[in-house]
């Protein structure tokens, strides 16, 4: 178990954020968990939001920047399944001892998962062209 969790960290790399003695235990979780993952797995998620686009969002490419925006934004907040997905992707690269860590407060933490992953695909909207 500990090979797994020394290569997961050693994979993923340094902590990314803020992290000082007056971060909360949530914001450290974020900084040097959450962010080196999504950072990891942006691809995965270009590529999961682009099969989930073609498949749902069928005149995606021709919307406005702002209207492509608010569809990703929507698509990660409202479809449920789509969002446990790229969760998953995310929580697979946990250590064990984050993971016991996440489930202490995941409901706060997947807001915050969600809401950098949303952040980091908004700011790639370029990259959801044809």
């Amino acid at each position: 178990m500990t090979d797994r969790d020394t290569f997961l960290k050693e994979f993923r790399g340094e902590t990314l954020g803020t992290v000082s003695a007056q971060s909360s235990a949530d914001e450290l979780f974020q900084n040097q968990t959450i962010r080196p993952v999504l950072k990891l797995q942006n691809d995965l998620f270009i590529a999961a939001f682009i099969n989930y686009a073609n498949k749902n969002k069928a005149d995606f490419y021709s919307y406005t920047v702002e209207k492509k925006l608010q569809t990703i934004e929507n698509s990660i907040q409202k479809d449920i399944k789509f969002r446990n997905s790229l969760k998953g992707m995310a929580i697979a690269l946990f250590t064990v001892e984050e993971y016991n860590t996440y489930i202490q407060n995941s409901s706060s933490l997947n807001k915050r998962m969600m809401n950098l992953l949303i952040d980091r695909l908004k700011s790639q909207v370029q990259l959801f062209e044809k």
